[in-house]
This record gives C-alpha cells, structure tokens and sequence, in this order.
C-alpha cells in the first residue's frame, strides 16, 4: 500500500505536460484547449500514473529478491515509479523539438504564397500553420482565430508566442511583424533569409545531437552495470543475506543514489542548450 501510493506522488510529480499543448493558467479560457484536447491530457494523466504503480511494484519486486530487506526495495520503487511518466515526457519534448524543426518549410510556403499567390503575411502565415505539425498546430489555430475575430497581427503573434513557448518562434515572429508593419520589395529576399537562419539553427541541433549517440549509448552503462554486478554479487560470499544486513541495505541505499545521480547528471551535460526566450512575453 505504501508503495502504491508513493507510486503515485512520484508519478504526479515527474509528470510535465499532457500529449498536447497546455497554455498558461493566466490566459483566457477562450484560448484554453478544451473537448477532446482535454480528455486527451486527462487520458495521459491516466496512463502515466498506473505505469508509475505499474514500475514502482515491479520494481520493488526486483529489489525485494534480489536485495530483500525495507530500504533498498522502497527506494528503488520511488525511482522505478518516476520512469514511465519521465520516459512520456521526454518523447513528448523530442516530438516537439522536432515539430518545431518544421520552421524552414513552414517559411518557405509562407513565402511562396506571399510572392506568387499575393497573399498578406497574416494570410501566409496562418495558411501555412494550417498545414504545421501536430504539436504546432493547436496554436496557429488559436492565433488564427484571434486575427479572424480583431486582425490585430500582433496580438495573433502574441498568443502564437504564448503557445509555442519557443525562442525561435519568438524570433520568426517579431521578423513577420516588422515585415509587415513596414512592407517592401524586399520582402521576398526577407523571408528567404529567415528560412535560411531557420534551417542553419535546425540543422545545427540536429548534428550536435548525432554527435552525441555514443554518450548516450555509455550512458545506459551507469544503470546496466551496477545492476548486473549486483546480480552477480548474489553468487559471493553470502550473497542476499549479506544485502539483508543493515549495513548491507545502507550500502545498496548509496549506491542505488549514486547511480540515479550519475545518471541525471549525465543526461544535464549532454543537454543541448536552448536560447534564452528575447522576444517572449
């Protein structure tokens, strides 16, 4: 019982967002997803939570046979319980890191419908989001509507700023309202360039993150190997009824600590850095 419900204070805790975009509490609730948006995140609130239970009994399981004793097992069930809504998370932030890696093509129709087809840039921009990925989608809707209800553009670019959250869709932004407000022949060449800077940045994330697939693959290594050497402890000396004494669970208790902080620690350096948010609210 007491795991289970540890279980899902950590779950709650290590969950970030649902598998769709959340905006602020302070926004109006006529921006807020609602309907099927918000069954969605109550579904995955759901999901996360019973694969919490789910790590945390398991892994409490693992611990008791191998380890036996209270500590050990209790916490390696509050750091099993913490996986699955982590591991949800961050395949959530790696689909929108790369939805967001859409901005080039998403600039260049804008462009091609701003130079070709004559339409404005609100026009192009919100035609354009129509067609971005899933993750984005939600808020060219929202800004859509704004424009649609005020044409206020700026005011459309602020809730699309709101909603993405992002420093490079900060930047496109402000670039698209400025293109607008003063106009130009040069428009075209303006948007090209943008598209190009959209794409350089893109691909540059893109390569430091292929430049990392051999830390990361060393990085599984901290959890794997400490797990298999305790497995083969079980074979030296008295084996789980060495891991029984108090000192025994004590040491497991450290090391199981110091694994988790490797770990952690390992995937903070590997981070790839994002740009401070200059142009947000």
């Amino acid at each position: 019982m007491f795991t289970i419900a540890g279980a899902l204070g950590v779950g709650l805790l290590a969950i970030k967002e649902g598998d769709v975009p959340l905006a602020p509490r302070w926004l109006p609730k006529m921006v807020r997803p609602t309907g099927l948006a918000s069954r969605r995140s109550s579904d995955h609130l759901l999901r996360s939570v019973l694969g919490a239970v789910a790590a945390a009994v398991a892994g409490w399981t693992g611990a008791w046979i191998l380890f036996g004793g209270l500590v050990a097992p209790a916490l390696v069930a509050a750091f099993g319980a913490a996986i699955p809504p982590s591991a949800a998370s961050r395949r959530r932030l790696h689909r929108v890191a790369s939805a967001r890696q859409a901005w080039p093509r998403l600039l260049a129709e804008i462009r091609v419908l701003v130079a070709n087809r004559g339409l404005s840039i609100p026009s192009a921009l919100f035609a354009a989001g129509a067609q971005a990925p899933t993750e984005m989608r939600m808020a060219f809707s929202e800004a859509a509507r704004t424009w649609a209800l005020s044409t206020d553009f700026e005011a459309s670019l602020r809730v699309l700023k709101t909603w993405l959250a992002d420093p490079t869709a900060d930047a496109i932004c402000e670039t698209l309202l400025a293109a607008h407000q003063i106009g130009g022949v040069r428009l075209d060449t303006r948007l090209r360039a943008l598209a190009e800077a959209a794409h350089s940045e893109a691909a540059a994330r893109e390569d430091a993150r292929a430049k990392q697939a051999g830390a990361r693959f060393a990085r599984s290594f901290v959890a794997v190997v400490p797990a298999f050497m305790a497995v083969i402890g079980l074979s030296i000396g008295r084996g789980r009824q060495a891991y029984e004494a108090s000192d025994g669970q004590l040491l497991v208790a450290l090391s199981v600590l110091a694994v988790v902080g490797c770990w952690l620690w390992a995937g903070r350096i590997m981070a790839v850095p994002l740009r401070k948010r200059v142009f947000g609210q």
